[in-house]
């Protein structure tokens, strides 16, 4: 648990797992072994052993099963592919015997590409690489089950590849659970603040947000902070930004010779613009993590300029993944927009 180069060298008696269409339990020695599947026929000169069940097809209107892992242990990796991307995959993670998720989330969104288009991704815990290579490299540790499933709300089968990787040990009493919590508002009601995340309860730490923004100003959109409202925060916040592009690491509204300029970083990053109206960004709080002893809302404002000089308050479409851990249970999250309400036009 918890290896990263600081560790590589120290012995553990953890186990070694990992999931996939070639090993759906993740059982020592059960990989491979696969006698049918979506790749039988071209291993059919070959047979056994040789990618015969390389990948899933997951029907329209279909739940799948992607995993059941029976802990303790932590999920440590995680990669997925598939085309077309869409908000109609559904990602579902559930801890130990929670009835209800502690992450749904679209799956393109999670692995902040929600608007569909590939984009690079290079940070630390998440990195998309040609073409929609999704890459998790969150730390989920459970303590009885792990439950992950993938929901196709499509009208077409999405032929799925994918990988994860766990162990299997002990945790400390300490440990929290992984959390993601897919929003989205379009448009955002006039003076009105973008509910990132709310109503979490609980001792836990905030370690990430993925925003998508679809602008309907010609002008700049970005002044808009962020607010942290920690504990017993009412009215104000006890952590409040300057303006959309600084908590996103960025300055003076990404803009170098008259253009918006992408990039992506181990910890902050805005990757894709598409027509100069949609954009994507990330900020994980990894080395400054957020704590939070008994409740956590996060909102963040869609604020442009007025040709006087005054701020606009604007009425964009948004869309957001926080991204957090915390002791369960979980506070049950708000319903999912329905797939036509998910959509993008």
């Amino acid at each position: 648990m918890n290896f990263g180069l600081a560790g590589l060298a120290q012995l553990s008696s953890a186990r070694s797992r990992s999931i996939s269409p070639e090993n759906f339990s993740g059982e020592p020695g059960q990989g491979g072994r696969a006698t049918e599947g979506m790749g039988a026929a071209a291993a059919r000169d070959l047979g056994e052993g040789w990618k015969v069940s390389p990948c899933i097809s997951v029907e329209a209107g279909q739940t799948f099963t992607l995993a059941t892992i029976q802990g303790p242990g932590a999920i440590q990796s995680m990669w997925f592919t598939g085309r077309p991307l869409s908000r109609d995959l559904i990602l579902r993670i559930y801890w130990d015997n929670q009835r209800q998720p502690s992450v749904e989330c679209p799956l393109g969104d999670f692995f902040c590409v929600g608007w569909g288009p590939f984009a690079q991704v290079s940070s630390l815990p998440v990195a998309v690489n040609p073409n929609n290579g999704l890459n998790c490299f969150w730390e989920m540790p459970f303590r009885a089950r792990a439950l992950l499933t993938l929901e196709n709300r499509g009208n077409e089968p999405f032929v799925c590849f994918y990988t994860i990787n766990y162990t299997l040990a002990d945790l400390p009493a300490e440990t929290a659970y992984f959390h993601a919590q897919f929003r989205r508002t379009n448009p955002l009601p006039y003076k009105t603040d973008y509910s990132v995340v709310d109503n979490v309860s609980g001792q836990g730490h905030y370690v990430g947000t993925y925003l998508a923004v679809g602008v309907t100003t010609r002008g700049w959109w970005g002044e808009g902070e962020i607010k942290f409202f920690i504990d017993d925060d009412a009215q104000f916040p006890t952590i409040c930004g300057t303006g959309t592009e600084d908590y996103f690491g960025g300055a003076y509204c990404w803009e170098v010779e008259g253009k918006y300029v992408t990039y992506t970083t181990p910890f902050v990053g805005m990757h894709q613009v598409l027509d100069n109206s949609r954009f994507e960004m990330y900020r994980w709080h990894i080395v400054d993590p957020i704590r939070f002893q008994r409740r956590l809302r996060v909102t963040i404002q869609a604020l442009g300029w007025r040709r006087d000089g005054r701020y606009l308050p604007l009425q964009c479409d948004l869309a957001s993944v926080a991204y957090w851990y915390q002791s369960l249970p979980t506070a049950p999250f708000p319903e999912l927009p329905s797939r036509d309400a998910l959509e993008v036009v």
